[in-house]
């Protein structure tokens, strides 16, 4: 394509939707009046000036025209798409409109107009429609070619006959990995009907078009379809071992954001049966509009996900602390492109500073907090106990006398199903970290800082999620590794997660614990399964030793448990919000916690990861480890000691012999 070709692409492209329709309806409103001008230079055999035609087949050609093009759906994929079904489209629509003038011209008859007008004139729009998209596409691909290079192509089928559907075979016209063979639709009314050159199929027939059509794969385009339905669906093609694929939101739909970029696999969040509720628009505005707001551990999965959703809601300003620098830099940039009106200002900061978190609070004189600052992989956790719980409960402790200090008017701490009856370091610094909460204010008569405490379970992709492992192991060809057959975990999608946090937090006051219903739990080795079904494959097994991927069991890792609650207590309350509960918790009196902290940081400053251990098992009284220490530095520490009571041995024994 040339420099100028490259120009007239770029302007076009640049236009917005709107334009190019009107472009193309003008650009077909002047080809009905050439048409007409040129039929009637034919039937006449002389040239005749446009002003001499009779404008009566004019009006019509335009009248017909028009309305008809747009109903068969020419206007929505000229400027952005042209393919083979474009051509179809375009060969059917001038059939249709052909026929309906040719019956009012040439058989129902115009006075003082010919009735071969009716003929000659569809046959000229046709060729002028034509030339018309030719001349469109090479001037935004450089190439007149409609059919792009079939070798070697995918033969897939698009689940959903509607306007996604429609979409997403317009953006794979020229893709040079897929051909569009067709379409799925449970709609029994639209069974054998064309879309855009397409036949529309009934899904309850799958296994013959898999055979027959040679398909592997199924591109999904219902994006608003209930995910219990989505399931079902899914199932079905799984039992055809057709890998599925999805399209994201129905707003990149609508603003025409459909490309084969946008295709993605299912993802975990695809294989949960909830829906999401809909979030309480005055929850989410009530601690966040208008005020400036402080995420700590900005940078993480919680944390920049709360971002991402805190900067929605029109806060004053957002602040980032964080101690990465790289997820720090990362956040900022990924915000700073979404919203470019706000105010986002970066620290690097670690949160067991008091003092630079009260100066920061005071400086930009933050109104709500979210502390999101957290080691949370059990095992990590596991083998580095005194930095865990340095981080954990110190930090939010931290956090906590700061906001006291500065009147912050809302804190709500970001806490963990793990807490409950923890049986790991993580869980338990969790739960120490609530309780510290919950003491400081009780303690504070005349405190200004609402506190508030959340509680959830795993969230779907967060860092250090098995969910991304498995995914990774299924591409891989397996195996998937699997800790424990009876393993179950709570699951919600980060940005539920995320929202539902944001409108717990706006109805604490008390260091309320708030349980977020995340549904049924889910058993781990039935969510591989599903993955490794939606993916199209089969289980390798005693039963199906030709299957695709093994799974495998390695053991409970330290600290990890079979199964997460949610609860301590009995009876959770009910809030004004559905899928937000609230319980009334123990606690202990601060005079008492203050000791024991000023305790447990001597220990953490000597290193003593044993003495934590125990000191955790003491002070929470629910806290069962169920794994010996696997500490690094305590581990290394017995080593050293045990080599060296051997060598002092050895050297007792040569004494003895010596003398």
């Amino acid at each position: 394509m040339n420099i100028f070709n490259k120009d007239i692409s770029k302007y076009l492209f640049g236009l917005d939707r709107y334009t190019k329709r009107a472009i193309a309806i003008i650009t077909d409103v002047l080809l009905c009046v050439i048409a007409v001008w040129l039929a009637f230079f034919i039937r006449l055999e002389e040239l005749i000036l446009l002003k001499d035609i009779s404008f009566t087949p004019v009006l019509l050609s335009v009248v017909l025209a028009i309305p008809i093009f747009w109903i068969f759906g020419v206007y929505r994929t000229l400027f952005r798409y042209a393919g083979l079904s474009i051509l179809n489209t375009i060969s059917i629509s001038t059939f249709v409109y052909g026929l309906v003038y040719f019956s009012i011209i040439s058989i129902y008859g115009i006075k003082d107009i010919p009735r071969s007008i009716g003929i000659l004139q569809p046959i000229l729009l046709f060729i002028g429609f034509l030339s018309s998209r030719f001349l469109t596409k090479y001037l935004l691909t450089g190439t007149f070619n409609f059919s792009g290079d079939k070798k070697d192509k995918e033969n897939i089928l698009i689940y959903g006959a509607g306007s996604a559907g429609r979409q997403l075979l317009i953006s794979l016209e020229n893709n040079a990995l897929y051909k569009v063979v067709g379409f799925l639709d449970d709609n029994p009314q639209l069974h054998r009907q064309y879309l855009l050159g397409q036949k529309i199929y009934n899904p309850n027939k799958i296994d013959n078009l898999k055979k027959f059509k040679d398909i592997n794969l199924v591109l999904f385009a219902i994006p608003s379809i209930r995910k219990s339905k989505k399931n079902e669906i899914i199932k079905k093609l799984n039992k055809e071992k057709l890998v599925v694929k999805s399209l994201p939101n129905v707003n990149d739909i609508i603003n025409d954001k459909i490309s084969i970029s946008t295709i993605k696999d299912f993802l975990a969040e695809d294989l949960l049966v909830r829906d999401p509720v809909e979030p309480d628009q005055k929850l989410l505005n009530k601690n966040i509009k208008f005020k400036l707001v402080l995420v700590t551990g900005a940078g993480g999965t919680i944390g920049s996900e709360l971002c991402r959703q805190i900067i929605k809601l029109n806060p004053k300003q957002l602040v980032l602390l964080e101690l990465n620098e790289f997820n720090l830099y990362k956040i900022h940039n990924e915000l700073t492109e979404l919203n470019k009106n706000l105010k986002i200002i970066p620290l690097l900061s670690n949160v067991q500073d008091q003092k630079k978190l009260e100066k920061i609070i005071e400086t930009f004189k933050v109104n709500t907090i979210y502390h999101a600052a957290a080691y949370k992989h059990v095992p990590l956790v596991e083998a580095n106990i005194c930095e865990g719980i340095r981080n954990n409960v110190f930090g939010t402790l931290s956090v906590a006398k700061a906001s006291i200090n500065q009147k912050v008017q809302n804190l709500v701490l970001i806490s963990s199903d793990k807490a409950v009856r923890p049986t790991n370091i993580m869980g338990a610094s969790k739960r120490l970290a609530e309780l510290c909460m919950q003491s400081l204010h009780d303690v504070n008569d005349q405190i200004n800082t609402n506190f508030s405490i959340v509680r959830f379970g795993n969230v779907i992709n967060s860092s250090g999620s098995a969910i991304p492992k498995f995914k990774n192991q299924i591409k891989e060809g397996g195996p998937i590794t699997l800790t424990h057959p009876d393993v179950t975990r709570y699951f919600m999608t980060i940005p539920e997660a995320s929202q539902l946090v944001i409108q717990a937090g706006a109805l604490g006051k008390n260091a309320e614990v708030f349980l977020l219903d995340m549904g049924e739990s889910v058993k781990i080795i039935d969510l591989i399964k599903r993955m490794i079904n939606f993916s199209g494959l089969s289980i390798r097994n005693k039963d199906n030793k030709d299957g695709d991927i093994e799974i495998k069991i390695t053991g409970l890792r330290p600290g990890e448990k079979l199964y997460e609650e949610l609860l301590i207590g009995d009876k959770p309350q009910k809030t004004i919000h559905p899928k937000i509960k609230m319980t009334d918790e123990p606690l202990i009196p601060f005079n008492q916690l203050e000791k024991s902290l000023d305790q447990l940081l001597n220990l953490l400053d000597n290193h003593q990861a044993d003495e934590v251990k125990k000191f955790l098992e003491k002070t929470i009284k629910l806290y069962n480890s169920n794994s010996e220490i696997t500490d690094y530095l305590h581990l290394e520490k017995e080593m050293l000691d045990d080599k060296n009571d051997l060598l002092s041995e050895n050297k007792k024994d040569n004494v003895v012999r010596l003398k």
